[in-house]
């Protein structure tokens, strides 16, 4: 596991028992990150649709042809934002596995707990739009705080700003975690060289 992970996770525990404590430097730099955080929790709150979508059809979880389209989508944005195309795919799949993997822990819930599995399916097609327009906004957001995202405060100020979106979102266990992998690549320099 990755340091910036593990403070991360460290983070969003400690956080659920006490109330952080930031210097003035973090938490300005973690309310700069909040827009981009909130972005990709948002983003990451469509797994819910999607698992409920795919549920019981047989469809996978892993679609290579739409993620593939998603690549695309993000690296030619951020050739426009001048950013590093492979740092973008690099935040990019991290998000896409987080996501994947709420799928997967909501599949294996609904198994468990069949009462729970859902009984109506939302349309893929009406899904993709929003997780469209959120993945806009994500390299818009990237593009914007590059220089907080290059700096040294970087983990911490986006340990702070997960915490927010988490709390304010009240996310459970499963999307706190996938939270905290959603965002784990955004740290380091992201502007094309």
């Amino acid at each position: 596991m990755s340091t910036k992970l593990v403070v991360a996770v460290t983070v969003i525990a400690l956080a659920s028992v006490a109330p952080a404590a930031a210097d003035a430097e973090t938490a300005r730099a973690a309310g700069g990150l909040e827009p981009l955080v909130s972005a990709i929790s948002l983003r990451l709150s469509t797994a819910d649709q999607v698992a409920s979508a795919k549920w019981g059809t047989g469809k996978p979880i892993d679609d290579p042809d739409r993620e593939g389209q998603v690549y695309r989508a993000a690296l030619s944005a951020a050739r426009d934002e001048q950013l590093d195309p492979a740092r973008v795919e690099q935040i990019f799949r991290t998000q896409i596995d987080a996501n994947k993997a709420v799928q997967r822990g909501l599949f294996l819930f609904w198994q468990t707990v069949p009462p729970a599995a859902p009984v109506q399916r939302p349309d893929l097609a009406a899904v993709r739009p929003l997780l469209d327009s959120l993945n806009v906004e994500i390299v818009s957001q990237i593009g914007e705080q590059r220089v907080t995202l290059a700096a040294a405060d970087c983990v911490p100020a986006l340990a702070s700003a997960a915490v927010r979106a988490a709390t304010a979102q009240r996310l459970d266990g499963l999307h706190s975690v996938a939270l905290v992998h959603a965002v784990s690549a955004l740290c380091g320099p992201v502007s094309a060289r």
